[in-house]
């Protein structure tokens, strides 16, 4: 129901208020879903693709481990995971400046190009010849992904109001989830090719995906729009609409493009830089991201480990299942999570089918129980990723603001690469029991680390609600007591 307007307000309260019951109006049209629709098709093929082969790029390497990439290059486990975490040392300190530089390069340039720039660099690792050659490639390719991730939230959220973004990062994010079921079918026909060429077949895993890769940015420099107003799809009148709809996110109407258009503040990188829900959701994030990078780089290590596959072209194969699964779970809970408007109240469901996944590979011996426990593994996982990186933007407003809190996020979890490279060494197989057991302690740890911010959003919208804010009326930030946060 439209809400009434008081004609006793102030003139700009009043007109405020009508244009926001006007563009409220839109909302659930036809008009509105064809226009979401039109979006959609337009922007989330593209970037799932860019965020497949982003996966792609930096888990193949658990792929070409099983099948000669240590053995040719002269590299023994330790030099392995060394080179592994410094791929992730680069990444993570690429974040936030990748970020702020998102809207000076604009994101049609500056997304294509870290993508073709990563592909180069992945077609690189076929030809590398020991261990430092890995390492300086590895380096070049976490600075050039690094940005890739937080860069399309912040995209993304340029075209879609709050409640709109779970499902949309949720349908992108089930590329991370179909590259490692999408990787090992690839893995297990690249390999084929080789030796050919003087290179061997896991050569030719990095070279093919490079260049896929590169293809992959051509066609996001040519599709991507930048922004709502120059999206080709939508007819002039679609665009006032859609750009209306971004105003009812905002405690006080304004121009949406002249608001995503603002300057940088230091005030307000700091301000993302401080934020206590941000760090709750950074260092949980962290947790998940530890488990989700190991589950990645060494699944197949695992299933090899388990001896329920003959061969290694085998264990490809078996390493695809668990992603298949874990793609639809992730749809389903991130589209449950735009319906009912909640985040971390739906992470509290969903994180612990992981934990009992870990809990329970950690201490059994049955072979085929603990490949079922991949299944759990992968869905916990995958399917509270959607959740967690929309919360964070959700609850941020400010461009720049924005941008810095959602690179941090990031940032920070991404360190969780660092664990995961280290956890899981050969010498603990086939059980892994140390590297389960790490990963289930990371895991309930993000769990209360969710929790608290759940508590932490919900005393902020009642202290708004008590008037202990009201200092920050008109704002029209995060900051604003009509700006509530979501739970």
């Amino acid at each position: 129901m439209a809400a009434s307007v008081d004609k006793t307000w102030p003139e700009e309260q009043f007109e405020a208020a009508a244009s926001r019951e006007a563009i409220s109006q839109h909302e659930g049209t036809p008009q509105v879903r064809k226009i979401l629709l039109k979006l959609d098709v337009q922007i989330l093929p593209i970037l799932a693709l860019m965020f497949l082969c982003s996966f792609l790029d930096r888990t193949n390497v658990g792929n070409a481990k099983i099948i000669g990439l240590e053995a040719d290059t002269g590299m023994n486990d330790q030099q392995y995971d060394v080179g592994l975490a410094v791929f992730y040392l680069f990444y993570v300190c690429s974040e936030v400046p990748s970020n702020l530089m998102l809207k000076k390069a604009s994101p049609r340039i500056w997304l294509p190009l870290l993508t073709v720039t990563w592909g180069i660099i992945t077609m690189c690792l076929g030809f590398v010849r020991g261990f430092g050659s890995f390492v300086a490639v590895r380096a070049l390719l976490g600075v050039a992904e690094g940005g890739l991730l937080p860069g399309m939230v912040l995209y993304l959220s340029s075209f879609y109001r709050r409640s709109d973004l779970a499902i949309r990062i949720g349908l992108f994010y089930t590329a991370a989830s179909l590259s490692g079921a999408f990787g090992g079918l690839l893995a297990r026909g690249l390999v084929e090719i080789g030796p050919r060429g003087g290179l061997e077949g896991w050569r030719w895993i990095f070279i093919i995906e490079g260049l896929l890769t590169v293809l992959c940015g051509i066609i996001a420099a040519i599709a991507l729009p930048n922004g709502i107003a120059t999206a080709r799809y939508l007819t002039p009148e679609e665009r006032e609409i859609a750009l209306d709809r971004l105003l009812l996110d905002k405690p006080s109407l304004g121009d949406a493009v002249n608001s995503e258009n603002e300057s940088l503040k230091w005030s307000e990188v700091f301000r993302g830089l401080t934020d206590v829900s941000m760090w709750l959701t950074a260092v949980a994030y962290f947790g998940i991201l530890a488990g989700l990078y190991s589950f990645g780089l060494f699944l197949p290590t695992i299933i090899q480990g388990l001896k329920i596959a003959s061969s290694a072209n085998q264990v490809q194969l078996w390493s695809v299942i668990p992603y298949a699964v874990a793609t639809v779970s992730t749809v389903l809970v991130a589209f449950l999570s735009d319906r009912l408007k909640l985040r971390g109240v739906i992470m509290l469901f969903t994180l612990p089918i992981a934990i009992v996944g870990y809990a329970v590979i950690a201490n059994v011996s049955n072979q085929h129980v603990q490949y079922g426990m991949t299944f759990l593994m992968a869905t916990g996982m995958y399917a509270s990723i959607p959740c967690i990186l929309v919360w964070n933007s959700n609850n941020s407003a400010g461009h720049y603001k924005r941008a810095t809190t959602s690179g941090m996020q990031l940032a920070i979890a991404n360190c969780g690469g660092f664990v995961s490279t280290f956890i899981y060494p050969t010498k603990d197989g086939p059980r892994f029991h140390k590297g389960h057991t790490v990963v289930l302690g990371l895991l309930v740890f993000s769990w209360f680390m969710i929790l608290f911010n759940v508590l932490w959003c919900h005393r902020v919208n009642k202290d708004k609600a008590n008037g202990k804010y009201n200092k920050y009326a008109g704002y029209n930030d995060d900051r604003d007591p009509d700006f509530v946060f979501v739970l």
